[in-house]
């Protein structure tokens, strides 16, 4: 029977919130919200849609990285966003950061995140890299 196992990344800055950054099951990842936080846990980027989508984008591909996959390995996103206005810009970065066949995905519009200048947060299921 498949084992769960914690996915840990160093530093850890969802430690103080008793989360983790993602849980493998067997073959399959199940990763927490990403965002744009710095190693500290500080939202960086603040006012700035894109720059805070790449950094989410970056964080999600280090935690997937860490249980033993990649972006290219995802099977289902969520993308949380503040503002359903930047629909295009996620379009976009999608894009750049996924290939065909892409991902299953909901995007949703949401009153607040974490912080109240985080404008977006990414989690994701995917499976280990061959």
């Amino acid at each position: 029977m498949a084992e769960k196992k914690q996915i840990n990344i160093t530093p850890d800055p969802y430690a103080p919130f008793q989360l983790s950054q993602g849980m493998t099951f067997g073959d399959l990842l199940f990763i927490s919200g990403q965002t744009s936080i710095n190693e500290n846990g500080d939202l960086i980027h603040s006012g700035n849609f894109v720059a805070q989508a790449e950094q989410a984008f970056k964080n999600l591909d280090k935690v997937l990285k860490s249980g033993g996959s990649t972006l290219d390995d995802i099977l289902k996103v969520t993308i949380f966003l503040k503002d359903m206005s930047y629909f295009k810009e996620v379009v976009a970065l999608r894009k750049k950061y996924f290939s065909a066949p892409y991902p299953a995905d909901s995007i949703v519009e949401i009153s607040g995140l974490f912080h109240p200048d985080a404008l977006i947060e990414i989690e994701a299921i995917a499976v280990k890299a061959d």
